[in-house]
């Protein structure tokens, strides 16, 4: 299983993955963090995505998507990380770790990580 950081699912949807990517995730299952549907609601409501939380499109794929909580362990491992980022960021990553999953991102600050595995 993957867990993907918001980018790479709203490349996965718009079909702009680069092909590195579109092989390493149709390799595997996939999952996201709970913060990432925060993540598409905060910015489709700000206009950044030409998409809303109901777009059929959205719906189909985020069922085919475990979704991982935002929880009580998630949090505590927030302490651990080795980079500062956004909250957002720091949750995606600190889920990766609580659930031993490598993350796929093309954020660089994210990939500075020592801590995090990353789908290759």
């Amino acid at each position: 299983m993957l867990n993907l950081d918001t980018h790479i699912l709203l490349h996965a949807l718009t079909g702009d993955l680069k092909a590195r990517e579109r092989t390493i995730l149709s390799n595997d299952s996939w999952s996201i963090s709970a913060i990432v549907l925060w993540e598409i609601a905060f910015l489709a409501r700000r206009g950044r995505i030409d998409f809303e939380m109901d777009d059929p499109t959205l719906t189909a794929l985020l069922r085919q998507v475990h979704v991982w909580p935002l929880d009580l362990e998630v949090c505590r491992k927030l302490s651990e990380l080795d980079f500062s980022s956004d909250p957002a960021d720091e949750i995606i990553a600190a889920t990766s770790l609580v659930h031993r999953i490598p993350l796929v991102t093309r954020d660089r600050n994210i990939r500075s990580s020592r801590l995090l595995r990353f789908a290759n």
